[in-house]
């Protein structure tokens, strides 16, 4: 194929990914490669709409499993969204890409707060926009923010940027048998347990007939192949049995 086979997609990239391998904080090498593999695909004319998460630098679950109060943390992980999505944005227009940054909650001094409208013409003129701050609502994963805005601002797929091959079986890092899954339905996914994106998301996916293609980020250019149709990762939808 030399088109895409999307021409609006939603990127959930997680925290876990920009810290690469040491973990926490973000890696600045992880960061250059993301922003290239962006603006390739940029330049086939996809429109993107990126979530990012927060891991990388908080965790409000995690937090809350040490006695922080559950409310103050996620608020707490939001606010670590918005550090990853201003740096990605620094990068991204280093290498000429027009980005504009939208959250959930009101930070007007650093980036614009999420409206719909807005953020769809944002798409149409070109621009790539960085989703922040979850929903903006405690108790809910990036995953469900990453399935809330892309049916609302009418995705074809959402891509689920990993540091492994695709779905697996199971964990491949603690299990030498675990089988990467090229093909698989939301149901499944939810009643094997897979490790794809938590309940909510998957739920509000199948419900919108929006499918979820998870990928290795890598080094390479692996989100311009998967958007030219070559076959890498795994596809999750309703008919992938």
């Amino acid at each position: 194929m030399s088109t895409p086979r999307y021409k609006r997609i939603l990127l959930k990239l997680s925290g876990e990914v920009l810290a690469g391998d040491q973990g926490f904080g973000i890696d600045p090498p992880i960061l250059d490669r993301v922003a290239s593999q962006l603006r390739e695909i940029t330049e086939l004319e996809v429109q993107v709409g990126i979530v990012i998460g927060g891991g990388n630098i908080f965790r409000g679950l995690a937090a809350s499993r040490l006695g922080m109060d559950r409310v103050n943390g996620d608020y707490m992980g939001m606010l670590a969204t918005v550090i990853n999505a201003l740096a990605l944005q620094d990068c991204l227009e280093k290498i000429g890409v027009p980005t504009r940054v939208m959250t959930a909650i009101n930070v007007q001094e650093v980036a614009e707060p999420y409206i719909r409208r807005r953020a769809i013409r944002h798409l149409e003129k070109g621009r790539v926009i960085i989703l922040a701050a979850g929903t903006g609502n405690p108790f809910f994963t990036t995953d469900t923010a990453a399935s809330l805005r892309a049916v609302e601002i009418g995705a074809e797929v959402i891509m689920k940027a990993t540091k492994v091959e695709g779905v697996y079986t199971a964990d491949p890092e603690q299990d030498a048998n675990a089988q990467l899954l090229r093909r698989v339905s939301f149901k499944e996914v939810l009643t094997r347990g897979l490790r794809v994106m938590d309940a909510t998301a998957i739920s509000l996916c199948m419900e919108n007939d929006l499918p979820i293609l998870v990928f290795k980020l890598g080094e390479g250019n692996n989100m311009r192949r998967v958007l030219l149709g070559e076959n890498i990762g795994t596809l999750v939808g309703s008919n992938a049995e």
